[in-house]
């Protein structure tokens, strides 16, 4: 976000501008390239960038897998995941670019042969050993690959922060906090931090990264950014779909690890973090990981009193009968993983004290919602009697992630007329609306920041580490048999019951 942008600006009525630099010549190589991630996401990312002029004129692709398929087979792969309105000579001029080969993530041999290729390339397409690995693989495969890179000279470590090699890491990073901690230590035998790119789809969403934008470049919010004015913080981010075809990743993560330990702790720290001295990346997560430190370890006695999981159980999406979570194909009949996580944190730093967090995330729900909404106190007393302070709504300011992005604040309006009539009225920020054009896909603007080398959007090792901290006593307590069997939902419903009893013993209620 910061190395990217230069100090030239276009100052209008409309928009102040700040230029984007183009990346130097480079080469992307994406472990796990047959798979759906790389089909669904990387490669339209990569090709949006290619559209827009955003990617160096001197470029190319490789992709790895242990898929046997032929360049042409790639290329066609590749071809059936862009846009269907795509004009076919640009198509045909990105995936020129594109070769394939396939092998085990273990065999030297085939990191030797890939070396091979690279420098073979780098020639053919002028690109100065500048390589970006993504390693869109399942977690179990990740540290022998970094080992293999190692290995084979192709991870070489950089002695500047914009060198020549760059590795994207998808999440979960790590199983538990010992895990993650022994991740991160083999890692850096082979990296320097300066070079892991922890990837969290979230933190490239264009609301997302407007948080930021948001709360530091408007004063008007600041005054009021802190316990004096809100009441609490609801971060909400549920989905219709159920595991779907992810059963064997989602067995052995869960809702915890899959969504509370990365993306809505993420969220939390965008929401709560202190201004920054600048948005270079390093002051930017010094902030967000103060934020994780300040979050109050739930003892083992408190679990149960602040956060609730469960588990789907048969239902109905709309009008369409749907399984329940152990009837999932791949899913374990007697499974105790949760598929629904609701919680209570709170933050022990001057800025929050006593106001909390509440955060759900979970799957098979009514609806499909990702939003953060803060909760204002109400007026301290009412001069529109008989009406008292706490009949009158109070101020709710929502960042609507998923579907239609937008910003939206709540605030009290009387009637047109005579009577004196009033209710809650909301002005409501539409990107697409706003600016005419859907916001982009996420994995486009962090593949830009990566070959940047601009690490703002990443997770660093500490912040891994402190989120992991956090989730571990929930891990411990809910898959650990204590509450057995593990409380379940209907399909379709917005949760267990024991989900509002959570919020509504503080006289609160989820949006």
């Amino acid at each position: 976000m910061t190395s990217s942008i230069l100090a030239s600006k276009i100052y209008t009525k409309e928009e102040l501008c700040l230029f984007e630099k183009i990346p130097a010549p480079c080469a992307i190589i994406v472990f796990g390239a047959s798979g759906d991630l790389a089909h669904r996401k990387l490669y339209p990312a990569l090709f949006h960038l290619f559209k827009e002029g955003l990617l160096p004129k001197h470029f190319y692709i490789v992709g790895f897998a242990r898929t046997g398929m032929s360049v042409e087979a790639f290329r066609a792969s590749i071809t059936e995941s862009l846009p269907a309105t795509t004009p076919s000579a640009r198509v045909s001029d990105f995936v020129s670019r594109c070769d394939y080969m396939s092998g085990s993530y273990s065999d030297p041999r085939c990191f030797s042969e890939l070396k091979e290729r690279l420098r073979a390339s780098d020639l053919h397409f002028s690109v100065p050993e500048r390589h970006l690995f993504y390693l869109s693989t399942p977690p179990s495969v990740v540290e022998e690959i970094i080992h293999q890179l190692g290995a084979s000279g192709l991870a070489k470590k950089q002695k500047e922060s914009h060198g020549c090699v760059a590795v994207i890491i998808e999440k979960p990073f790590g199983h538990s906090l010992a895990s993650a901690q022994d991740l991160n230590g083999k890692i850096k035998k082979v990296l320097k931090e300066k070079q892991i790119y922890r990837i969290d789809h979230y933190l490239g969403k264009e609301t997302v990264q407007n948080i930021l934008m948001f709360r530091f470049a408007n004063i008007l919010f600041e005054p009021v950014w802190n316990r004096n004015f809100i009441d609490h913080v609801q971060i909400t981010a549920i989905e219709d779909l159920g595991v779907e075809h992810r059963a064997g990743y989602y067995e052995k993560a869960g809702v915890l690890r899959d969504m509370v330990q990365n993306h809505l702790l993420q969220l939390i720290t965008l929401i709560a973090m202190e201004p920054p001295s600048s948005l270079e990346a390093d002051a930017v997560r010094d902030r967000k990981c103060d934020v994780l430190k300040s979050v109050r370890i739930l003892k083992e006695e408190d679990v149960l009193q602040s956060t609730i999981c469960a588990q789907y159980a048969k239902g109905n999406i709309g009008s369409r009968p749907v399984a329940g979570y152990r009837e999932e194909p791949g899913v374990s009949p007697t499974s105790k993983i949760p598929t629904f996580a609701a919680m209570k944190l709170e933050l022990d730093d001057w800025r929050w004290q006593g106001v909390p967090f509440y955060v759900r995330s979970g799957k098979r729900l009514a609806e499909r919602r990702v939003e953060i909404a803060v909760h204002f106190k109400h007026v301290p007393t009412s001069i529109f009697k008989p009406l008292l302070a706490d009949q009158l709504s109070a101020n709710i300011l929502k960042f609507r992630i998923q579907p239609n992005e937008a910003i939206t604040m709540s605030f009290e309006a009387k009637h047109p007329g005579p009577k004196l009539c009033m209710s809650t009225v909301t002005m409501d920020f539409g990107y697409q609306r706003t600016f005419g054009t859907p916001p982009p896909e996420s994995y486009a603007r962090l593949f830009l920041d990566a070959m940047l080398g601009d690490q703002t959007l990443f997770a660093r090792s500490d912040e891994v580490e402190e989120s992991w901290e956090i989730v571990e006593p929930l891990l411990q307590y809910w898959e650990s048999g204590a509450t057995s069997p593990l409380p379940t939902y209907p399909s379709g419903s917005m949760g267990p019951k024991e989900s509002e009893d959570l919020i509504h013993r503080d006289d609160r209620a989820w949006d």
